[in-house]
C-alpha cells in the first residue's frame, strides 16, 4: 500500500519514540488503533448498507397537463 521497507519503519519508530516518549508510546500505539478499527467497522457498515438498498420506481400514466 505504502511500499514502506524496514530502514523506513525504523525511521518512524524512532520519531515516535523521540515525540512521545518511551512511556507513552504504548498508549499511543494502542489509541491509534482503536481508531483504525473503528474506521474499517464503519466503512464496512456503511459498504453492507449500500448494498441492501433497493429503489423501486412505478411508470406513471398520467399525461402531462396542457397550459392554456
Amino acid at each position: 500500500m505504502f511500499n514502506l521497507g524496514m530502514p523506513e519503519l525504523v525511521l518512524i519508530l524512532v520519531i515516535a519514540l523521540v515525540i512521545f516518549g518511551p512511556g507513552k508510546l504504548p498508549e499511543a500505539g494502542k489509541s491509534i488503533g482503536k481508531g483504525l478499527s473503528e474506521l474499517r467497522r464503519a466503512l464496512s457498515s456503511e459498504s453492507a448498507k449500500d448494498e441492501t438498498i433497493t429503489i423501486k420506481a412505478e411508470p406513471v400514466d398520467k399525461k402531462p397537463e396542457e397550459h392554456k
